[in-house]
């Protein structure tokens, strides 16, 4: 049984955090806040968080058009980093880890970018892109785990529930 009961507060770090410590801390913050809300102890609390990296600056939600086209054009041909933090929150025990992987962009063409803007994806998108829709075609090569751009590195994931007991069905019934 579970729920998905959305963090609503705002998301703030500070922007002396490397990007790995600040995707870990936001997600920390998505899981006190809901914690708080549901004020249930023996809950187990999943939240993440991801945050584009090009060049040591952040690229988090363009929220506009023009933002978007921005982001886009600046990842056109280039590699950048997404980060993926994950917090685990079970009672008082808080596990949060991060996980990194590198992409690779094409060369984009103004077409393609203002083509991709009017779907209307890009707008809440870290880095103005969801590499599981559309812009899956503006990605060249990928250098790390694909489930971390998403948003939930799995393997990352596997292994801190398992640190604090939990278990897939499959691994349960092999563990009796």
């Amino acid at each position: 049984n579970y729920e998905i009961p959305p963090a609503q507060g705002e998301e703030s770090a500070p922007p002396e955090l490397t990007p790995g410590e600040r995707v870990k801390a936001l997600a920390a913050q998505k899981a006190e806040e809901v914690a708080q809300r549901l004020n249930d102890p023996a809950a187990v609390i999943l939240a993440a968080d991801t945050l584009v990296e090009l060049d040591g600056e952040v690229l988090g939600k363009p929220g506009t058009a023009e933002r978007a086209q921005a982001m886009l054009r600046a990842l056109s041909g280039r590699e950048h980093r997404v980060w993926s933090g994950v917090c685990i929150r079970e009672g008082e025990k808080v596990l949060a880890e991060s996980e990194c992987t590198s992409v690779h962009f094409r060369a984009l063409t103004d077409a393609e970018i203002h083509a991709y803007i009017a779907t209307g994806e890009p707008l809440d998108k870290a880095g103005a892109y969801g590499i599981q829709g559309p812009a899956a075609v503006f990605v060249k090569r990928v250098e790390g785990c694909y489930f971390t751009i998403i948003g939930m590195p799995m393997h990352k994931l596997y292994h801190m529930l398992a640190k604090v007991g939990i278990y897939p069905d499959w691994q349960r019934a092999a563990r009796t």
